[in-house]
């Protein structure tokens, strides 16, 4: 039983003690008076009748008659006369009148009324002496009325000292309540600062639970800042800020293996020409800041694009990924344009040269490398500023397969509506390799006699038709029907787009209520990004979800976590660490030490940590080592279908 209901139970207690024993002490109080009140009333009575006897003279008939018109009046039970010889005389007697009070009443609280008795006398001569006794059902009439005024007066009193007593259980519950929700919070890894109350005591108990909210926050603050430093030493480069050449083929290798890039890309190589004579001739410090200029304009660039990654290959080197075919060339003009205007006032030696390269299909990161180098070695031969670009059919047949966006719409509309998709599902597997869920990218049959395409191909065009709302619900509603079939959990993932549209969260509410009982093996999860541009609206479909069951969680994660100033509030269950972040961390130190870091603090904020893109048995191994509770990638899914086999 809780502190608060035993309080509630005593209150109860005395109130009702109190009840009792009030209305009890006033009936007895008010019997007692109505029993003194007839035994005076029965001495006067006696005393005034014997009066009128005595004047009789002893008529024996005179007196019986007195006595039966005093009888009639029906105020008393009996009336007795005894002579001064012994002799009983007239006796009248009636039954007891019937009250109007309960039976039960009466009989609980009998009223005694006790005989008057008075000398008949004519002067001196002794007559005898007369004894009357009332009737009570008067008396227990009263005490009925006034027992009924009594319990009413004390019961509204009651309910007054209830209201009060209730008031003063809800003024000291409000703070207790507020504690304890501060408490739960802190399990849940959300650090809550609640206002102190007024009552000392509890005063005392808020002003300690906030004062260690405040320090494990400032603890938990303090280990994000170095988790963010090892990040930058892991991942970035010392002068310039962009990736280093480790992280950036991550970066890269992500990008190819993901469903969301489009198999036809650029990627561009940039050189900064004779920066040993740069270096000479202007120093290291105006070298660094010529390093720095080159890096700053690729990536202002690179943010005019979402996907665009920027990374420094080695010390002159430079390299741009671009998302989207067709855009290698203008990409390469716009830059030599905008360091043609720059570079010059840093030096007179500065130039720099672009080797570029069309991504066409599935071609792996050896070719894509040793294509894009051959190109900028043919630009450097060309002199400053050159650009080459080799074309491996990618624009072209970009070109050529190109509808108009409007066609394309209406494809993509129809293919929504008429339920032309399906999911794919990539197995999410603990250390005992068994599954905790199925990552289950979209594909949509754009052309009815198609093939069913990933999200690469139209993912682009459903954004700027603001369908990614429509799309995402489609997803979860077929993630639903599939684990009705085999009751395997599915992981479904949110567009920012979607989160955007204002109705997005109760529609998707909604069709997770029509099928409460899968809700909770359904697994969402959104972008990175998502949480550092829009947290509340990642925050708000979080509470929503959280009530059905549904874990829900961020994706690609852990280049910028940082940037999250209140990942502890923001309600996610589990977190994917990007493949770009386990990519190489068997074989670096440095990567491996900020990974460590990385899920030590996350799972400080009891958040599932899994890791994405494993693509090799060492990395697979150096991720269990760092403490991660599930893996995705090329081996996870070759372990599983080796299994299955």
């Amino acid at each position: 039983m809780s502190l608060i209901q035993q309080i509630r139970l005593l209150l109860l207690a005395t109130l009702v003690l109190s009840f009792t024993g009030s209305v009890g002490l006033t009936i007895q109080s008010a019997r007692d008076t109505l029993e003194t009140q007839l035994r005076l009333k029965n001495s006067d009575n006696a005393a005034s009748l014997a009066l009128v006897l005595g004047q009789q003279k002893g008529d024996e008939e005179l007196m019986n008659l007195v006595m039966s018109s005093q009888f009639d009046t029906g105020f008393y039970k009996s009336i007795k006369l005894k002579r001064a010889d012994g002799q009983n005389g007239q006796v009248l007697e009636a039954q007891t009148t019937a009250a109007q009070a309960p039976a039960w009443f009466t009989r609980v609280l009998p009223i005694a009324s006790a005989p008057g008795v008075a000398q008949v006398s004519d002067g001196w001569r002794a007559l005898g002496s007369v004894e009357v006794v009332s009737q009570t059902s008067y008396a227990h009439d009263a005490l009925w009325q006034a027992s009924q005024r009594s319990a009413g007066a004390l019961g509204v009193l009651g309910l007054l000292v209830a209201l009060v007593a209730r008031w003063v259980v809800q003024r000291i519950q409000r703070p207790l309540d507020q504690t304890v929700r501060q408490a739960q919070a802190l399990v849940n890894s959300e650090f809550v600062t609640v206002e102190e109350p007024k009552i000392p005591e509890l005063q005392r108990l808020t002003r300690a639970m906030n004062t260690m909210v405040a320090r494990l926050k400032s603890i938990f603050e303090a280990q994000a800042a170095q988790v963010e430093s090892l990040r930058q030493h892991a991942y970035t480069d010392p002068v310039t800020g962009v990736s280093n050449r480790s992280h950036f083929m991550g970066q890269l290798s992500a990008a190819r293996q993901s469903d969301y890039d489009s198999r036809d890309a650029g990627l561009l190589l940039l050189r900064i020409l004779k920066l040993a004579e740069v270096n000479r001739d202007l120093g290291r410090v105006q070298t660094d800041r010529v390093i720095t200029a080159v890096a700053q304009a690729m990536q202002a660039w690179a943010l005019k694009t979402p996907g665009c990654r920027v990374g420094r290959l080695n010390g002159s080197d430079f390299a741009l990924y671009l998302p989207q075919g067709g855009q290698a060339l203008a990409t390469s003009q716009g830059l030599i344009d905008v360091m043609k205007a720059e570079l010059p006032a840093l030096g007179p030696l500065v130039a720099v040269a672009i080797g570029a390269v069309e991504i066409d299909g599935e071609e792996g990161l050896p070719q894509l490398l040793g294509a894009a180098d051959g190109a900028l070695a043919r630009a450097e031969t060309q002199g400053p500023f050159a650009v080459e670009l080799v074309a491996r059919g990618g624009a072209a047949a970009l070109a050529a397969g190109m509808k108009g966006e409007a066609t394309w719409r209406d494809n993509l509309v129809d293919a929504v509506s008429g339920r032309r998709a399906h999911l794919v599902s990539y197995p999410v597997l603990d250390a005992a390799l068994q599954v905790i869920h199925l990552e289950c990218p979209l594909r949509l049959q754009l052309d009815p006699n198609g093939p069913y395409e990933t999200a690469a191909r139209w993912l682009p065009l459903a954004l700027r038709s603001r369908l990614t709302a429509s799309i995402d619900e489609l997803a979860v509603a077929l993630a639903l029907d599939d684990i009705a079939l085999d009751g395997q959990p599915r992981c479904v993932n949110l567009s920012i787009s979607s989160l955007q549209d204002s109705g997005f969260a109760s529609r998707l509410r909604g069709l997770l209520q029509s099928k409460p009982l899968l809700s909770n093996q359904v697994w969402l999860e959104v972008p990175e990004m998502a949480a550092i541009e829009h947290f509340d609206l990642v925050q708000e479909v979080a509470r929503q979800m959280r009530p059905l069951g549904v874990h829900f969680g961020l994706e690609h994660a852990g280049q910028r976590l940082g940037q999250i100033e209140r990942l502890f509030e923001a309600g996610f269950s589990y977190v994917k660490l990007d493949a770009a972040v386990i990519h190489g961390i068997d074989s670096d130190t440095t990567r491996a030490a900020f990974m460590r870091s990385l899920v030590l603090m996350l799972k400080g904020l009891k958040l599932t940590v899994i890791a994405e893109g494993v693509s090799s048995e060492a990395e697979s191994r150096f991720a269990w080592e760092a403490g991660v509770d599930g893996q995705t990638g090329p081996w996870t899914s070759s372990l599983r279908a080796d299994l299955v086999r």
